[in-house]
Parts: structure tokens; C-alpha cells; sequence
């Protein structure tokens, strides 16, 4: 089973939503489910491992996931799921860094937040846990985030809620 973490290092915004959208369309445009009692083909409900994941034993992918109109397999299923995560967290690492943006070029925090739909103050708390984010992501092994002179940077940049 596929991971956001997983998934957020496979994938840019643009080609998550892409997959996102085919298996999201591919779902709203199955058939219904034959049986009544909401378990997949061949799903006895006991041991969670159906066969129905997406492949077909051998390591290659179903009919199922060429067939625009077929029911998503549990793998997919879950991979929907997990991608909608992902476009959600690089979403608002994309937001933070057009807040970022729009400070640079002189924006006020109310003026932000009215671009946002929020208050100043929802604006900056935001900002501002952003920042704190993306200082301990930095500490962490295999990530990316802001060094001690770019969270120094940011949180000038990001002033005060009066310015």
C-alpha cells in the first residue's frame, strides 16, 4: 500500500492531480457492486488479502486499471485516498510559499488573509506554524526544509499581525 509519504516523493502537484483525477473519475463511473453485503469480488472480509489489489500475481497491473469504467481494486482504492493527502499537503506548502510571495511584495496580513478568506490573524498563525514546519523538517533525515538563516529570513519577512 502506497503512502502520502511515499506518494508526496513520486509525485509534483500537477502529476498527483493528474492520478487523482483518472482513478477519482474511474470511481464516480463504475458499476455499482454486485453484492449486496459491500464486499469486494472475492473478499471473504476475514483475512483483509483478497487478491484484488491492482495486479495479477505477477507483479503486472489488471485489466482492471486499463478499463475506464472498472471498479477501483482496495489498492487503488487506498492510493485515491493517499493522493488526496498528498494534493492537500503540497497544496499548502504552495500556499505558504505564495503568503511568502505576497509579503515580499509589500502585502499587509490583512490583505492576505482577505485573499485567503480568513482573518489577518488566521493568515499569520498559519504562516507562522508553516515556518515552525518547515524548521523541523529540516532536522529530519531525508526531508527538506527551511535552515536556521532561512527560518530567521521567513519569520522577518513575516513580521508582525500589525504590519
Amino acid at each position: 500500500m502506497a503512502t502520502p509519504d511515499e506518494l508526496e516523493r513520486q509525485y509534483t502537484l500537477l502529476s498527483a492531480a493528474a492520478r487523482f483525477d483518472a482513478l477519482r473519475t474511474r470511481d464516480a463511473l463504475a458499476p455499482p457492486p454486485d453484492d449486496v453485503d459491500g464486499l469486494d469480488a472475492g473478499d471473504n472480509g476475514n483475512d483483509g488479502n483478497d487478491g484484488n489489489d491492482g495486479d495479477n500475481g505477477n507483479g503486472a497491473e489488471s485489466d482492471a486499471a486499463t478499463d475506464t469504467t472498472a471498479p477501483l481494486t482496495r489498492k487503488e482504492a487506498l492510493e485515491l485516498l493517499a493522493l488526496g493527502e498528498v494534493l492537500a499537503r503540497k497544496a499548502a506548502y504552495g500556499r505558504q510559499l505564495s503568503v511568502r510571495s505576497a509579503r515580499r511584495a509589500g502585502a499587509s496580513w490583512s490583505q492576505i488573509g482577505a485573499a485567503l478568506g480568513t482573518s489577518k490573524q488566521a493568515a499569520w498563525e498559519a504562516h507562522n506554524r508553516w515556518i515552525d514546519e518547515q524548521a523541523k523538517q529540516d532536522r529530519k533525515a531525508g526531508h527538506w526544509g527551511l535552515n536556521d538563516k532561512e527560518i530567521d529570513a521567513a519569520r522577518t519577512l513575516a513580521g508582525e499581525l500589525d504590519n
